[in-house]
């Protein structure tokens, strides 16, 4: 019985450190911590800037690889598709081996600043994009194509008709690549550094203040990161619900 008691006031004990640690992490984010938002405002935008430049670059190559014929477009596809799983990690180490001193781009000093986790994060972002985009527009019906060639559409328009039938699609894969961004350690600790108010961001800070022993708040930037992936499974919730519906 003595030890059941033990166990009981321990379990209890957990139980009151958890509940207090979220109750701190609540107070820490209404209170508008400053470190918190810091790095929540550097994973908005490191993320915001890494899909936007991804979908500049990977919108135009999907559509290409779906409606122009080369050779090698199947492994060139089949490479896009591989890279949707790829480590984070292994980009990061990479990318750590082209910007240190040593790499082909060391003299540009970029290793350990936002620019380096943008560009981490770009090739994170890039195959989702790619591969979407060029699903999306592969599976478009087949009047869509007939349409645009009998009306004598030119280069420009006819892809501007494409782009704008796969526009859930594509915005799907952004939110995606987005999300995805936004939570991920790897390329931001092994490009950015960590670096307080320069290139922290909420993966990095969580894992940090952790290993301090500040379990309360990187509770509060996990909180961040559970609702922003909220907002975004909402978001492709949304988009999705259009398609659902014309499929019925």
């Amino acid at each position: 019985s003595g030890s059941r008691r033990l166990r009981s006031r321990r379990t209890t004990e957990r139980m009151d450190f958890l509940g207090k640690g979220l109750g701190q992490a609540i107070d820490l984010l209404l209170s508008g911590d400053p470190l918190v938002y810091d790095a929540a405002g550097k994973s908005l935008a490191v993320s915001a800037a890494a899909v936007a430049l991804a979908a500049l670059f990977g919108i135009p190559l999907g559509a290409v690889l779906a409606r122009v014929a080369f050779p090698g477009r199947t492994l060139v596809v089949a490479l896009a598709r591989a890279g949707m799983s790829i480590p984070t990690v292994l980009i990061g180490l990479l990318g750590w081996g082209i910007l240190s001193r040593r790499g082909p781009l060391g003299a540009w000093e970029l290793l350990y600043t936002p620019t380096a986790i943008v560009a981490g994060e770009f090739f994170l972002s890039l195959p989702i994009i790619m591969t979407w985009t060029h699903e999306a527009i592969r599976k478009l019906d087949h009047r869509v194509f007939e349409t645009a060639t009998t009306l004598g559409l030119p280069f420009t328009s006819r892809w501007r008709l494409y782009l704008a039938e796969t526009r859930v699609a594509i915005s799907l894969a952004m939110l995606t690549a987005f999300a995805r961004c936004f939570t991920e350690l790897g390329i931001a600790m092994m490009l950015g550094g960590n670096i307080k108010e320069r290139t922290r961001t909420l993966a990095t800070a969580t894992a940090l203040e952790t290993s301090r022993g500040e379990f309360e708040r990187g509770l509060a930037m996990s909180l961040i990161l559970v609702a922003m992936g909220l907002v975004i499974t909402l978001g492709l919730g949304l988009l999705n619900a259009p398609q659902r519906s014309e499929s019925r």
